[in-house]
């Protein structure tokens, strides 16, 4: 028997799968990565605990295989996170994440000097702290001997497939999200780097997903327990990824990841821009997924459930029955979701959370039953935005994520988005879609959308709007978008 492997190197675990044909698991591996920020709110990694974690996870599905061939590795990973390297590819400083809010004046400032609306259309980004280009903005500014004493920058999948193969080089569908690269020409955009002081040649080249990237050494096999030579293969960013691995390659269907941050997104065949998403190469390297993203999804579960209500994750699944038994609307309370400020659609890294409306009679239940809403309501407003800039509408949203699992949160989104949400049988939609990667670099499929229909999970569960909670959600949509601007003279300061 043949499998494939989608190695999912996330923000806080590294997880890899082997796939059949059929998309069914066949073996599993999981390490856990250090996440959590610092005294100043600023969030790195080590990249050497990525590999660390990605020798741990491989050698665990390894020991499962149990005479399993595997035909080809995929990597998918975490976005816009930057790790500036030595000439031999040791870390200079520690990487700087995605989430990380410490370039948000750099961004300010690159789009003033090389304007907004330029970094948007070659980026398929507004400018904000997210994507590497202001991070490394911020060296030039903050850390000028570090940035000189780098000679390569690596995103995680770059990183990775070196410490595999021996070669350097990256995947277009994770070069994208750096913010470095011109989406419509696809390639290293020189103009932006210039600005900057670097080039391309410093970045891992770019090739489509589904391409051979090169073999797993010696050295890596004996530390992975694969088999050396295995062919390694470009994936995809985790967002794209995930979206291909709901198949998201049909019309009409879009996804909801609940997970750390909440992401969304649909497929366009041609490369489109707006304010209310932003566009990314999609993980079949042709068309474009119009993403919106909220830094904090999951994450302010654990917080509501750690450091308010003093429990931990299974207390979530306690309070859910006197959550659902609560009306819409939580009795007037309400939760901005901003607790890390804003991407789609304010681009506002200094926003802040906020929880309004609390009477003496709310509990538990109302602020958990509030934070499901409040992310629902969010997500409901940046799809609208979609349709509105892009002509792209859902007819139907597929909700992965571990906040999927939440049969609550599911029919709070299908009625505040009016249209069903369905399950997908599909729990590790990202590295599926990495092993869909690995199974057309594996001559498996004859393309994406064919490995897409074959691999993708059955539907297990389907969420339809009720028309009456539907309304009420509609007009709780329009009260819940006041509470930005309101409170936005209350935002933190950026960063520095």
């Amino acid at each position: 028997m043949e499998a494939v492997i989608g190695l999912d190197c996330s923000t806080s675990a590294v997880k890899a799968l082997a796939f059949d044909r059929q998309g069914s698991v066949l073996a599993t591996g999981r390490a856990r990565l250090p996440f959590a920020p610092d005294a100043e709110g600023r969030f790195e990694q080590d990249p050497e605990d990525w590999w660390r974690a990605c020798r741990a996870a491989l050698a665990e599905l390894a020991a499962g295989l149990d005479g399993i061939e595997i035909a080809g590795l995929a990597i998918a990973n975490q976005r816009e996170t930057i790790a500036p390297l030595d000439a031999g590819f040791r870390p200079v400083r520690p990487a700087i994440l995605w989430l990380d809010g410490r370039a948000a004046g750099d961004a300010a400032a690159m789009a003033e000097a090389l304007g907004a609306d330029h970094l948007h259309r070659v980026t398929g980004k507004i400018p904000d702290p997210n994507p590497a280009l202001y991070k490394l903005a911020w060296m030039r500014r903050c850390e000028p001997e570090r940035l000189g004493a780098s000679a390569w920058f690596a995103e995680v999948h770059g990183y990775l497939v070196q410490r595999l193969t021996g070669r350097f080089a990256t995947s277009t569908a994770s070069a994208d999200p750096l913010g470095v690269y011109d989406l419509a020409a696809k390639r290293y955009a020189d103009d932006l780097l210039d600005a900057i002081g670097l080039s391309a040649a410093r970045f891992a080249p770019a090739l489509p997903p589904g391409t051979k990237l090169g073999g797993l050494t010696a050295e890596a096999a004996r530390a992975t327990g694969l088999q050396e030579g295995l062919k390694v293969i470009a994936g995809a960013g985790d967002g794209q990824a995930a979206g291909l691995g709901v198949n998201v390659m049909e019309p009409g269907r879009a996804y909801l990841n609940l997970g750390t941050a909440v992401v969304a997104g649909m497929r366009s065949a041609s490369y489109r821009v707006g304010r209310g998403f932003r566009t990314m190469i999609a993980a079949d390297g042709e068309g474009y997924i119009l993403e919106t993203s909220l830094r904090s999804g999951t994450l302010l579960c654990d917080w509501l459930t750690r450091d308010i209500f003093g429990g931990d994750a299974a207390l979530l699944a306690e309070l859910e029955p006197a959550a659902a038994a609560l009306p819409p609307g939580s009795d007037g309370v309400m939760i901005l979701p901003y607790f890390l400020g804003v991407m789609t659609p304010h681009w506002d890294g200094a926003a802040r959370g906020a929880i309004v409306g609390l009477a003496p009679h709310h509990g538990r239940a109302h602020l958990l039953r509030a934070l499901y809403e409040g992310i629902a309501l969010e997500q409901a407003g940046v799809m609208a935005r979609i349709e509105a800039e892009a002509g792209l509408a859902a007819r139907e949203i597929v909700a992965i994520g571990g906040g999927a699992q939440s049969d609550l949160w599911c029919a709070i989104l299908a009625d505040a988005h009016g249209v069903p949400v369905l399950r997908s049988a599909t729990v590790e939609a990202t590295s599926l879609g990495a092993a869909m990667a690995a199974a057309v670099g594996a001559g498996w499929y004859s393309g994406f959308a064919e490995a897409a229909s074959a691999m993708a999970g059955a539907v297990t569960a389907r969420f339809t709007p009720d028309a009456g909670r539907a309304a009420l959600y509609a007009r709780l949509r329009r009260a819940h978008a006041g509470l930005y601007p309101a409170l936005r003279p209350f935002g933190a300061a950026p960063l520095t």
